[in-house]
Order: structure tokens, then sequence, then C-alpha cells
């Protein structure tokens, strides 16, 4: 039977349709997937999980509010990447490699440190309790940097942005396992009998144990290719001293990376692509509360309907990027974030709606999602040589935290003087410098060498 034009057309569509779902299914995604994991188990650990056991056992709220230092080491781990690209790790690294050496050596000081926290006692050493937190935190954010390291050396161009869809996923799952989780396990000892203090404790140690679903997943693991490509370079400066060695990786990834070509614009663009994102996220819970939206209100919808939104938007972004060229999806992350901020402009005028704030909450958590998973993959493209790949990536998403932390910190004047429904446009309007650093750098050529660039497909 011959085929008619119209089916040999949808026929390439719907295998198309097909890859960019199956991309999830390759091996190096779903390992990935797991270190998503183990990367977003601890955070809550030392933070909103701990501050409820010591609020629990006694602890006065100013000493709990100074816990909130705790997450330093997440704020400033690019200070110490290039120890881990640097240098390896005693036995484990010649037996598993720089990447899963690294690896296992992060998760074993995590499973330590998470059990020397499940047995202090809060209300008698609370400062024990922050040094064991500190230890935690630490031990985190030090397997965040190799996690990262080895996912964008371990994925191809086309995976990247479907391997960190799926990084995001199974980390909300970690943290909802380390926050509802914990607390829930934490329950369930007390009425089997334990008192509160021990039952915190077999709380966190089964914590403890559940970061063996990332060392597992590290041995099950290969090295990356790019990584052992790099063996022989960084072989020769074994001979080194360590300091200098430190020193020498420090300067060679901020060098590499500074004399490439249009380095301050491409800093500039890392800064500025997410910041409309920021600023209006940043005045989400205020907004909602005055438009007479209750904490329950808040509660479900903004944050369980958000989640759900969020982890499909993600998915969404990495079968997005399987389609589409790096600059085509920058391009629809970047336009679709900025319209869902209009989105709020309209909840605006409609008022206290349960319906209408859900929609607003999907449109803008699902775009959101797609924006930052494309956003991420293309941090990762910049992330060129594996001997830095650790601390390029730190130092890029701590660059891309700028908008978050720091330019997005007069949202709240700007809402006062404008009204929230302005408030939103001009949320919106925060995009224009990006997108135009964006026509910038793919007129000047600088997208052709981050990747080979796909044919759009379905959509010609």
């Amino acid at each position: 039977m011959t085929a008619t034009p119209d089916s040999t057309a949808a026929a390439p569509a719907r295998a198309s349709y097909l890859d960019a779902v199956a991309v999830y299914l390759r091996p190096r995604v779903l390992i990935v997937l797991f270190l998503g994991f183990s990367s977003g188990l601890p955070l809550a650990l030392s933070g909103s999980t701990l501050l409820v056991w010591m609020r629990e056992a006694g602890v006065d709220l100013g000493t709990i509010g100074l816990f909130a230092l705790v997450g330093t080491p997440y704020t400033i781990k690019f200070l110490w990447a290039p120890v881990v690209d640097a240098l390896d790790v005693p036995v484990l690294s010649r037996l598993l490699g720089r990447r899963r050496g690294w690896l296992v050596f992060s998760q074993l000081l995590l499973i330590a440190a998470i059990v020397f926290l499940a047995f202090c006692n809060p209300a008698a050493a609370p400062w024990l309790v922050a040094f064991g937190a500190l230890m935690v935190a630490t031990a985190s954010a030090t397997q965040d940097i190799v996690i990262d390291a080895f996912r964008v050396e371990s994925l191809s161009e086309s995976e990247q942005a479907a391997g960190m869809a799926s990084y995001v996923a199974a980390y909300r799952i970690g943290m909802l396992a380390s926050t509802a989780g914990a607390l829930f396990l934490v329950t369930g000892f007390e009425d089997f009998g334990l008192g509160k203090a021990a039952a915190w404790t077999f709380g966190y140690l089964a914590m403890a144990g559940l970061v063996v679903i990332g060392t597992v997943t590290t041995l099950l693991a290969t090295e990356p290719e790019k990584s052992a490509g790099a063996e022989a370079a960084h072989a020769a400066q074994a001979r080194d001293n360590p300091l200098v060695r430190v020193l020498t990786a420090a300067y060679g990834a901020f060098s590499q990376f500074l004399t490439r070509d249009a380095a301050l614009i491409v800093l500039g663009f890392v800064v500025l692509y997410k910041f409309c994102d920021a600023f209006a996220g940043t005045m989400t819970a205020p907004f909602v509360i005055d438009l007479g939206f209750t904490r329950n209100d808040y509660a479900a919808i903004v944050k369980g309907v958000g989640l759900a939104a969020t982890l499909i938007g993600g998915f969404a972004g990495g079968a997005v990027a399987a389609r589409y060229d790096l600059v085509t999806c920058l391009w629809i992350g970047a336009i679709l974030q900025m319209g869902s901020n209009l989105v709020f402009t309209w909840l605006a005028f409609v008022g206290t709606n349960h319906w209408a704030l859900t929609a607003a909450i999907i449109a803008e958590n699902f775009t959101g999602a797609i924006g930052t998973v494309i956003f991420v993959a293309y941090l990762s493209a910049l992330c060129q040589s594996p001997l830095h790949t650790a601390t390029q990536f730190a130092l890029l998403t701590a660059l891309a935290a700028v908008g978050r932390t720091y330019l997005s910190a007069g949202a709240g004047y700007a809402a006062e003087a404008t009204g929230w429904p302005l408030f939103f446009v001009l949320s919106a309007l925060a995009a224009v410098p990006s997108l135009l650093l964006l026509a910038w750098l793919q007129r000047r050529g600088h997208f052709r060498g981050l990747g080979p660039a796909r044919t759009v497909r379905g959509g010609d």
C-alpha cells in the first residue's frame, strides 16, 4: 500500500516525539536521575527538618534563626571547587576514577555527618548541633560540586537538558523524603513507642541510610569519558605541590573561561537570563496573601500544585531541548518566562479566585521550569574543559544566583511604588536586557561553538 504524503510526514514527527521521550531512559540520564535524589536529600536535614527538631526540643527562636547561616557552604562552594578538579582522593580516585572517587568520598562524609547529627541533643548542646549541621551542609555542597561535574562530563550535548530535568525531579523527591518523609518517619517511631529524642535519632539514621542510594548509583556508573580523556593531563600535574595544583586549577578555570570570545557579555547574560523570573518570584508569597488568599491556599496551590507544574515543566524543557538547537531553546525559555509574569497582572485584576490562582501558578512554575532546564543545559555547554568542569560550573551557578539573591532585593520597594498589576508588567520587561544580549550573542555566532546544532524537527 502506497503511503500518502500526510502519513509519510507524520511518521518522522511521531519518531521525533518518541526520541524526545526515549532520551530519559538512556542509562547515563538514569544515573543522573538517581544522583539528583542523593543531591536533594541532605538539604532539609541541615535546614527546615532540623529546625522542626530544634523547636520541639525547646531551643529558643533567636538561636534557631541563626541556623540560617548553616547554609553558607551552598553559597560559597565555588571556593573549594578547584580542590575537586585538581586533587585526587587517596585510594578511591585510583580505584574509581577522578569524579567517582570524589563522589563516593563526599557521600561517605555525608553519611558520617548525618549520623553525627543524629546523636546530637539540640536542647543540651545546640552549638554542637550547629557544627553537625555545618558538616552536613559542607559535605552536601561538595557532593553537589562533583555531581554537577559528573553530569556535564557524562552527558552529550543532546542529553544535557533531559539530564537536568531528571536531576531536578529527583532532587525535589529527595527533598520531599527529607522533609515530609522524615517527619512522618519520626512520628511513626514515636507511635511505635520510642521517646521523642530517640525517634529523631532513628529518623536521621534512616536518612543517612538513604544516602546509600547515591553511593550505589556511583558504583554502578562508569567514569565520564571526558574526565577519563583528561587523565593524562591530570596525572602529569600529580608531582606538583597540592596547593600549587589547586591554585593552578583555579587560575586555569577562570583564565580559560575569561579568554573566550565575548566572555564578559556571556557572564552578563548568565546573570540576567533568569532575572525576570526571580524578580517576580520574590514577591509571589506577599502578592497571594495581599489578594486575600489564606495560608492553606498558599500551601495547597502555590506549593502543592506549583511543585507538580515544576516537575512536568522540567520534563517538557528536556523534550524541547531534544528537538531544537540551543539558541532556539533559549529564546523559547526566555519568552515563556516573560509571558508568565503577565499572567500575574491578569490575576491581580481577577482577585481572590482559586481557579485563577491555580492557572497562574501552573503557568509560572511550568514555564519557569522549562527556562531553568534549558538555561542549565546552556551553562553545561559553556564548561568545555574536563580539567576545570567543577570549578567553572560552580562559578557559573554562583553568578546565575546573583539575579535571584541581589538584583531582586528591591522587588518589594518596586511593588509598593507601582502596585501589583504594574509591578508584574515591569517584571516582564526586566527580561528585555537578557533578550538583547541573547540576540547579540546569536548574531556574533557564540552558540555555534557550544555543540552540534540540530535541525528543527517536526516544526518546519
